[in-house]
């Protein structure tokens, strides 16, 4: 079966970074868009960012745009996420998503697989 497994979580300080990576088994990894989502205390999940099955088309929300890089690796079925200038404002938990298709959006029910999450805390 498909599994997903993110790693890279962490405390750190308000203006650091990380790299969030998913490792992904069970399909073809390069024939799916992969995505990354958040959940904070109290609030639902939340599309952080997506990219197609190529790697050559992304897509960011609005609050994160310009400070986060989502990237992949199809020849290690990995798919990252850079952060940078990290707020406390994106202190949540980071689940990576498998996409049902070749190009998934913002929606949830666009992706089929996810993992267990990783927790990112941004101290101010």
């Amino acid at each position: 079966q498909v599994q997903l497994v993110e790693s890279g979580g962490g405390l750190v300080q308000a203006g650091d970074s990380l790299r969030l990576s998913c490792a992904a088994s069970g399909r073809t990894f390069s024939s799916y868009a992969m995505g990354w989502f958040r959940q904070a205390p109290g609030k639902g999940r939340e599309f952080v960012a997506s990219v197609n099955w190529s790697g050559g088309s992304t897509d960011y929300a609005r609050s994160v745009k310009g400070r986060f890089t989502i990237s992949r690796d199809n020849a290690k079925n990995t798919v990252y996420l850079q952060m940078n200038s990290l707020k406390p404002e994106d202190t949540a938990v980071y689940y990576c998503a498998g996409g049902r298709y070749g190009s998934s959006g913002t929606h949830r029910d666009e992706y089929g697989y996810w993992g267990q999450g990783t927790q990112v805390t941004v101290s101010s």
